[in-house]
């Protein structure tokens, strides 16, 4: 059985717009987009996406698949992708667009009977099998254990949410209605680990209540658990310790602020940046009056014990001042050429932007915009030749030159298609 229990924010697509349950037809106002972003913010486990798009209307599943990718793309946590999958390339599909897994719904005709295909090509750990009727999972509990990874239980109406002894895997318990609690739910049965449905989306900005809640009757619930307690960690003379605050995508360093115990501990429970404001000798969330909350990714301590790294998602800027980072007044500079990889690879390819958007003459990237696909690809093509050829002979300088040469053509080629290296790093580390 799965360690920790987790709170799951589910999202139903259908022309691309996100509706209020598997059922109802009835959109929402906000974009699936923007209900992603929220939903993580708002410190779920994970979401679980349900293309709701007709059987056999290609044109509408593509679109769907489109706005899954911008789901993930914009979320930070794990995502579930279901609906709509009758073979192995629809599970791929979903896999390629950045969902953590992938769902059969066991309720279709010919899902079981491609569950073993798409375990043995993907893992078990990628699949995730649905269903409404215990006797599907029953009746196929071999298959179930040996190929798939977790159930999702879409639970009727009632307020009943009995599991069955015979059910193998960690279950998710989706449910819509209100009847009764995520706390209920997860005292039912050990069996289940997470919940989702509207009980959680909701009340989806009461998941750190409902979290702790949970940890009080003894759930061991998914959340930041430290390993060093605020009585392990150097304070400094006003009894806080101070916290540098990075930009977790850049390592832009944004900030510097202080915690006292209660906002180290509201920090840990909430997962929103939360300090002690000096100036005005009150609890500080940062974000609360402007909207720019800072929520944690990581948590580190320096060698003594005496200062926190925070890594984190900045919404909007960093700065009172309007800046994304504090830190913008230059005291002194060598004239230096930058080391940082990420860097390098960003400038270059913000110049290579600026050429397609703003074509200067002359510019070899231009030409290369200018004649095409075909022509960036024949180069894309013949540079990676060279760099295969350069890789046989002997020495170092020539292959460094030709990787350059071929990274140079693949960000035209970026570029041209729109692919971003965000896009790119995010499917590396997903792998």
């Amino acid at each position: 059985m799965s360690e920790f229990k987790k709170i799951y924010a589910s999202i139903y697509l259908e022309n691309e717009k996100a509706t209020k349950s598997l059922i109802s037809s009835d959109y929402l106002a906000e974009s699936p987009v923007e209900l992603a972003i929220r939903y993580s913010n708002d410190n779920v486990d994970g979401i679980i996406v349900f293309d709701k798009s007709p059987s056999g209307d290609d044109k509408a599943h593509e679109k769907a698949l489109d706005i899954i990718k911008e789901i993930c793309k914009n979320s930070d946590v794990p995502v579930i992708g279901a609906g709509n999958v009758k073979r192995m390339e629809d599970i791929k599909k979903l896999l390629y667009a950045g969902c953590k897994k992938a769902c059969l719904n066991f309720s279709k005709a010919g899902n079981i009977d491609i569950l073993k295909e798409v375990s043995d090509k993907f893992g078990k750990d990628k699949i995730v099998i649905c269903y409404k009727d215990e006797a599907q999972i029953i009746d196929n509990k071999s298959a179930v254990k040996e190929f798939s990874n977790e159930l999702i239980y879409i639970s009727p109406g009632k307020a009943d949410t009995t599991i069955s002894d015979e059910i193998v895997l960690p279950v998710i318990v989706l449910k819509d209605n209100h009847e009764v609690s995520p706390l209920d739910i997860f005292k039912e049965n050990d069996i289940i680990f997470g919940i989702s449905g509207n009980i959680i989306n909701d009340n989806s900005k009461d998941v750190s209540s409902i979290k702790a809640a949970c940890l009080k009757e003894g759930l061991n619930m998914f959340r930041f658990i430290p390993k060093f307690s605020w009585e392990n960690l150097k304070k400094n003379s006003d009894g806080m310790v101070p916290v540098i605050v990075q930009d977790y995508r850049t390592d832009q360093v944004l900030m510097l602020a202080y915690m006292d115990k209660e906002a180290y501990n509201k920090t840990l429970s909430t997962g929103k940046m939360t300090y002690f404001s000096r100036s005005r000798n009150e609890l500080w969330i940062k974000g609360e009056t402007s909207g720019h909350y800072q929520f944690v990714m990581s948590l580190t301590a320096d060698c003594d014990l005496d200062t926190i790294l925070a890594k984190v998602k900045q919404v909007g800027a960093a700065c009172h001042t309007g800046s994304y980072s504090c830190f913008f007044n230059e005291i002194a500079k060598k004239d230096y050429s930058e080391k940082n990889p990420q860097k390098v690879l960003d400038s270059v390819f913000e110049v290579i932007k600026d050429r397609k958007a703003n074509p200067r003459e002359g510019s070899y990237t231009n030409y290369l915009f200018d004649k095409g696909l075909d022509k960036i690809l024949k180069k894309v093509g013949e540079e990676a030749t060279e760099m295969v050829i350069a890789a046989k002979n002997e020495g170092s300088n020539e292959i460094v030159y030709e990787m350059s040469d071929f990274l140079y053509h693949m960000m035209v080629l970026m570029a041209e298609k729109n692919v971003s290296w965000e896009d790119v790093t995010d499917e590396l580390s997903r792998r």
